[in-house]
């Protein structure tokens, strides 16, 4: 028997938009959705690496990082309904079904070999960071776009996602790695907080003299 022939999904250069009395003109709500779609893709890809990293995670920490996987999830699901409300808002289509979205995203990879509370966290890590990023772009975007209600939505999502990259981050952090001079200028921290000139060097023992 011929298995089923699987189609991509059609991803339309056009944008249509239904009609709205939202005041924003047309084209820049055809672009506003453009760039949006393309946040929703990454996002919804970022949801299934949280859920991901929550189902598989093993070790010493499991509990404590099984519940903070899964609620990174849930704040990333809701940024998934703002975004993809506003889009609709704008009077255009949503497009976030799981083929698109595979098509579409930008993020890295997520593996799934990845065992460990470390691995874990230092893969979803990456891509929060990079979907922190994405979203910092997109407030720029918006805001050339004049669309202030989504510079602010944006805005909201990227603050979000920087705490919960803390939160995962701050499970590997120890002592500081680096140090930034006031002149911008960056090396590596020293160990236990104290230059390598200015610890104390060895003190020599003082001869002593045998008594006679």
């Amino acid at each position: 028997m011929t298995p089923p022939t699987v189609t991509p999904p059609r991803v339309s250069d056009e944008t249509r938009l239904a009609s709205t009395k939202n005041d924003l003109p047309a084209a820049t709500r055809a672009e506003v959705v453009t760039l949006l779609n393309q946040r929703l893709a990454d996002c919804v890809d970022l949801q299934t690496m949280c859920k991901q990293a929550h189902w598989n995670v093993k070790g010493p920490q499991f509990i404590a990082l099984h519940k903070l996987f899964d609620e990174v999830n849930e704040a990333v699901e809701d940024y998934v309904d703002l975004i993809a409300e506003r889009i609709v808002q704008l009077g255009g289509v949503a497009e976030g079904t799981a083929r698109v979205v595979a098509q579409r995203s930008q993020l890295l990879d997520y593996p799934l070999t990845l065992t460990t509370g470390d691995e874990h966290i230092a893969a979803l890590s990456d891509v929060l960071a990079q979907f922190g990023r994405s979203a910092r772009i997109g407030v720029a975007e918006m805001d050339e776009l004049e669309d202030a209600v989504s510079t602010d939505l944006l805005t909201e999502v990227s603050r979000g996602v920087d705490k919960w990259l803390w939160f995962v981050e701050a499970h590997q952090q120890g002592a500081p790695s680096e140090v930034v001079s006031d002149d911008g200028a960056s090396r590596r921290a020293p160990r236990n907080g104290v230059r390598r000139d200015e610890r104390t060097k060895p003190r020599r023992r003082a001869n002593r003299k045998t008594k006679p």
